[in-house]
């Protein structure tokens, strides 16, 4: 196979099995970050009569809500099961997402992911590849920078271009409004196409801001610490598709601590844009970081910072593993 071909079925293989493994964490990082700031139900106050008024109470609300008799009532429950909307980190945003919609809800938006990632992982590698090999080296004389630009340019470029696919994936698999509501691909959809015809076209490109903050310095981060890294590990010997995968994990860790910020604006303001919540204090990156810092603080800057890094230290592992791996065996397999 020639080394064109030979590399984009190594990206598109990368960036499938990206897509299925890592989806999940997708899902509970993007819940974490959409989540309200108080439970959708809220605990029961104590010593309060759950008795409609003209009923004698048998029985005072606690925070240890039981299954009930049929005679008996409870005011404010889900068929008297005390439940909380509010999740509290990442294993109890799985066992929630578990819960509520079973085995499939962490998988919510995964056909849209495979639908943005497999074509746009493709181009973008493929891209990457090309300004890294034939493009800059003429242009910029420090081999440090080619990385970094290359990078850069790929990304902001492949970032505009899918911008409204990331849009409908993005809400596909946040917080619902109503547990009763779960968001659904029809659902999104048609709230994307009112939208749209009321607002315009250019609406799909509303959030794209943020995205471009986020993945912009993230690529350059990335592909500079890759490359780095890579140098390192030849320089003792060792190479193949294990030491692609360590260099791809340990940069994209670091590239996702660095931009976990401009992840979660990324994801408030495309879930804001779909609930008719924007208002003049959320309509921009800054003021909308400001915001966010001066109601809930600088934490919930973090938001899902957990599951995303769990995603994105081995998804760039195995997105780079493959391109390089199955890369070169395609190419040996024509020699």
């Amino acid at each position: 196979m020639d080394p064109f071909h030979a590399k984009l079925v190594a990206a598109a293989t990368g960036s499938t099995m990206t897509a299925l493994t890592m989806t999940p964490f997708d899902v509970v990082k993007t819940r974490l970050q959409t989540q309200p700031r108080v439970p959708l139900f809220s605990p029961p106050p104590l010593n309060k009569c759950c008795q409609p008024a003209h009923i004698p109470c048998v029985r005072n609300m606690s925070s240890y809500a039981r299954p009930l008799a049929t005679e008996e009532v409870v005011c404010i429950f889900d068929h008297g099961i005390y439940r909380t909307e509010r999740v509290n980190g990442f294993l109890d945003a799985v066992r929630h997402v578990w819960r509520a919609e079973g085995m499939r809800g962490l998988w919510k938006g995964v056909g849209t992911t495979l639908l943005i990632g497999v074509p746009s992982s493709s181009i973008y590698m493929l891209t990457y590849d090309h300004l890294l090999r034939n493009v800059l080296p003429p242009l910029i004389p420090s081999p440090m920078f080619i990385p970094l630009v290359a990078g850069i340019t790929a990304r902001a470029s492949l970032t505009s271009l899918f911008s409204p696919l990331e849009l409908i994936r993005t809400n596909l698999q946040s917080t619902p409004a109503s547990p009763d509501k779960p968001h659904t691909l029809p659902s999104v959809l048609a709230s994307v196409r009112s939208i749209v015809q009321k607002q315009g076209i250019s609406f799909l490109w509303r959030g794209v801001g943020p995205t471009l903050w986020r993945d912009v310095p993230f690529s350059g981060i990335y592909w500079a610490g890759y490359d780095t890294w890579k140098r390192f590990f030849e320089s003792r010997g060792k190479k193949g598709a294990y030491v692609a995968f360590a260099c791809g994990a340990i940069s994209g860790t670091t590239a996702s601590l660095v931009t976990s910020p401009f992840d979660v604006l990324k994801t408030r303001r495309q879930a804001l844009l779909m609930t008719g919540t924007m208002s003049s204090q959320t309509s921009a990156t800054i003021p909308l970081l400001a915001h966010i810092v001066r109601t809930e603080g600088t934490a919930a800057l973090f938001a899902g910072v957990l599951p995303r890094t769990a995603k994105i230290a081995p998804a760039c592992g195995i997105m780079i593993a493959c391109f390089e791996g199955v890369g070169k065996f395609l190419e040996k397999e024509q020699d």
